[in-house]
């Protein structure tokens, strides 16, 4: 007898709505001085300050998936979309993630290519535009920082290593300054773009790990399993599915073996198990009750086709 939670999940329309608040705020300042350091950059002639312009840009681009993700998020699931939008973030830190390697990637050619003979940079312009930049990226971090939705917090880390970079801009500025040695520049501008790349694999991991449906990294399922068994009543559990719905979900589909033929019974079970997954983010679960011992079940289990073809 197939059972499930009516409970609505998590993420309401209260913390997405501080988050978007949030979000938008940040999407203002940082167009705002995107626009003012890359004209710093032109004018100045550097490359660590164009491409932390550049970073911004992307900063831009993701804070704006991300408010688009927590704008959609909001919206209710429907006959067509039964599980609303939550899966959105997800695929804004993916998307967020894959632009910071590909600008990082981006950055890493150019101080190649300048390296050998790097331009003349223009520390008066340098310096003031980096430390407004540093003073910007740290206003808009602070704001983003302590949220648990995947996409804003891939947003805070673009903000983050942005402040990074600005902060190192404003280093490489003054080393210029003091030394006139050119090539600190396009160096400061490879470190970077590494810095980047690096920072950028755990959320592309761990977002892709969403989208294809893996168990959740967090989560070991055989304890996970082993804590529904000794529910009492529970004879053992098989053809088990665990995937996250977005960062903040987690759905199971179980078969609930058990000797308990009465509904009553059964639905003390069920709600002793849904107690037991909450504290593995576990929010909406379905749980198939069987009477009968499967003999040839696994704990998991292929999924079958129309034609009877595993997957």
């Amino acid at each position: 007898m197939p059972d499930h939670d009516h409970a609505p999940l998590p993420g309401g329309t209260e913390t997405h709505g501080d988050d978007t608040s949030l979000v938008s705020q940040a999407v203002i300042l940082t167009f705002i001085f995107f626009v003012v350091e890359a004209v710093g950059g032109y004018l100045a002639g550097s490359l660590s300050l164009f491409s932390d312009a550049t970073h911004m840009l992307s900063d831009l681009s993701a804070l704006l998936l991300t408010f688009g993700a927590l704008r959609l998020a909001q919206k209710l699931p429907s006959e067509q979309r039964t599980f609303g939008y939550h899966r959105v973030e997800t695929g804004a830190a993916f998307i967020n993630s894959v632009l910071l390697i590909i600008t990082g990637l981006w950055i890493l050619w150019e101080a190649f290519q300048r390296f050998s003979a790097p331009p003349a940079v223009q520390t008066s312009i340098m310096l003031p535009v980096a430390v407004m930049g540093l003073v910007v990226n740290l206003y808009i971090a602070l704001r983003l920082h302590g949220s648990h939705d995947l996409s804003v917090k891939s947003a805070y880390l673009h903000v983050l290593t942005d402040t990074l970079s600005s902060g190192a801009v404003i280093a490489a500025g003054v080393w210029i300054m003091v030394t006139g040695d050119m090539r600190v520049d396009p160096i400061l501008s490879a470190l970077l773009s590494v810095f980047i790349i690096v920072s950028a694999l755990p959320i592309l991991r761990e977002s892709g790990a969403i989208i294809l449906q893996f168990a959740p990294r967090d989560v070991d399922l055989s304890v996970l399993v082993a804590d529904i068994e000794s529910v009492p009543g529970v004879q053992s559990v098989h053809n088990v599915h665990l995937w996250s719905l977005c960062s903040h979900t987690n759905v199971l589909d179980a078969h609930i073996y058990t000797c308990m033929e009465r509904v009553a019974d059964q639905e003390i079970i069920k709600q002793e198990i849904k107690h037991r997954l909450e504290k593995y983010r576990v929010w909406h679960s379905t749980l198939e009750f069987e009477c009968n011992e499967c003999k040839d079940c696994a704990l998991v289990l292929p999924v079958k086709n129309g034609t009877g073809q595993l997957h």
